[in-house]
């Protein structure tokens, strides 16, 4: 009995892998083994086929599901799990049931009649991921970025055949130039890529020396991206058709920025509000004042101190805080103030304190270590 070769293992890739990562080994592993680079070569040859096979697969998200959950068999005896459920049974529906089934396992196989007007040889491009990190100052204002991405475009010397002529390469005579192969099992119909051509519908014998047969050129490429005031950590910016290019008539992938704003030395942020720590003198707390902070738009903010402020206590600045999205509104901005104890201090100022205990003995100057005391008086009672 043969033991099936595991797809990631014949791709050089870890099950977790994404999609980016197995079309780059994919495209490394293809070029060491193609037949024009092996000549003769049996071993290198069937190398070939097996990583064609095993990236057939593994590059379509659903057949990839399959696979993960059933392995080989998802493709083996007409669909998942193996073994036809139907053994022993004689149906004999005609042409039209099979071509259900037909449709039904075509679109799970990532075909489906929306794709129908799609050459089979076409080919979109990959999508990119790119992450951006911004400022909290940018993210209040708004910014534009430039920002450089991996971009691919079609070979201008085989115009995106991947042949050395730079023509269309011909049909494949096994599929007709479908990319599919159809088997009959029992009264089912199923549809799996031609191993021939590997799906792309054309037999390509000489392969262009540009691309190495890949139909497409690596490059990098610059985009301005504008990003939004008000926008959060995590978000992620979808731009259209600036991904990877698609080659002989596919679609271009997309770019997706995943935008992380970098922590501030002072403000902490949470949606629309920010929160600021702010030190304040014991006699600031003690008889009031005013401070001043600098706000995240720049510009000077004067805090007003009430008289017997306490530590931790809390006041909030309407409309300073962060800009929303999408809206000429602002959040609001919360102080918390942290009334420090002097160090450090001179004879002269602990003589003051000295003096301002011995005339403060007064509990109405202190009504919380007051009531705390009156609390846990009864502790001490034998």
């Amino acid at each position: 009995m043969t033991t099936e070769k595991d797809y990631y293992e014949l791709l050089e890739v870890a099950k977790t892998a994404s999609g980016d990562e197995i079309k780059k080994s994919y495209h490394r592993l293809a070029m060491k083994y193609h037949p024009d680079r092996n000549p003769g070569d049996k071993d290198a040859e069937a190398k070939f086929k097996e990583i064609n096979e095993a990236y057939d697969v593994l590059k379509d998200e659903q057949k990839r599901a399959a696979y993960d959950r059933y392995g080989h068999q998802a493709f083996a005896n007409g669909g998942m799990g193996g073994g036809n459920p139907f053994n022993g049974f004689d149906f004999n529906f005609g042409g039209g049931f099979s071509d259900i089934f037909s449709d039904v396992f075509s679109e799970f196989m990532g075909g489906g009649r929306q794709n129908s007007k799609k050459a089979a040889y076409a080919q979109d491009g990959a999508d990119i991921r790119y992450n951006l990190e911004i400022t909290l100052e940018e993210a209040f204002t708004g910014v534009e970025k430039e920002i450089k991405i991996p971009s691919t475009k079609e070979c201008e010397t085989c115009h995106g055949h991947g042949t050395a002529d730079g023509k269309e390469a011909p049909a494949c005579p096994y599929c007709h130039g479908s990319g599919k192969i159809r088997t009959q099992h029992g009264f089912m119909l199923v549809e799996t890529y031609c191993p021939h051509c590997h799906g792309e519908g054309r037999l390509v014998k000489d392969v262009c020396k540009t691309c190495h047969g890949e139909g497409i050129i690596h490059n990098e490429k610059v985009l301005k991206i504008k990003i939004p005031a008000g926008v959060e950590d995590n978000t992620r910016m979808r731009v259209p058709n600036e991904g990877q290019s698609g080659i002989r008539g596919g679609e271009n992938g997309d770019l997706y920025v995943f935008i992380s704003v970098k922590e501030h030395k002072l403000f902490i942020r949470d949606g629309a509000s920010l929160f600021v720590r702010v030190p304040i003198s014991m006699t600031c707390a003690a008889l009031g004042g005013k401070i001043e902070i600098p706000g995240i738009d720049g510009e000077k903010i004067e805090i007003d101190v009430a008289s017997g402020t306490q530590n931790d206590q809390q006041k909030k600045v309407n409309g300073k805080g962060m800009s929303v999205i999408r809206s000429s509104r602002r959040g609001d901005l919360f102080v918390k103030f942290r009334v420090e104890t002097p160090t450090n201090l001179t004879v002269r100022q602990k003589e003051l304190l000295e003096e301002f205990r011995e005339i403060s003995k007064d509990e109405n100057c202190q009504p919380e270590a007051k009531s705390f005391f009156d609390k846990i008086k009864d502790l001490f009672v034998a």
